[in-house]
């Protein structure tokens, strides 16, 4: 599975129905309206590398209220819950 963080810069006046119609859209999992300099954060999970171009450049950036996006691909999860089923290994 590859996991894709979507930055995404709206107009502001269309922010929640932007995200709404982003978090619509097959192999986005979730959507954040966030203060700060990035307006919509998508959390993308695709099978592969080629279903990213399906998702980004042709459904989330032609969103209406979508100005740009950046997208940044994960190597690697990590969480509390993992971290602590690794140390609790081989206890009974």
């Amino acid at each position: 599975m590859i996991t894709a963080i979507v930055l995404v810069h709206a107009t502001p006046e269309s922010i929640p129905e932007t995200a709404q119609a982003i978090a619509d859209i097959d192999g986005v999992s979730e959507v954040y309206s966030c203060a700060g300099d990035i307006d919509i954060v998508a959390l993308v999970r695709v099978p592969d590398h080629e279903d990213l171009a399906a998702v980004i450049p042709q459904r989330i950036s032609k969103v209406p209220g979508v100005v740009a996006t950046d997208t940044h691909i994960a190597f690697r999860s990590y969480s509390r819950a993992e971290t602590e089923s690794a140390f609790s290994l081989g206890q009974t």
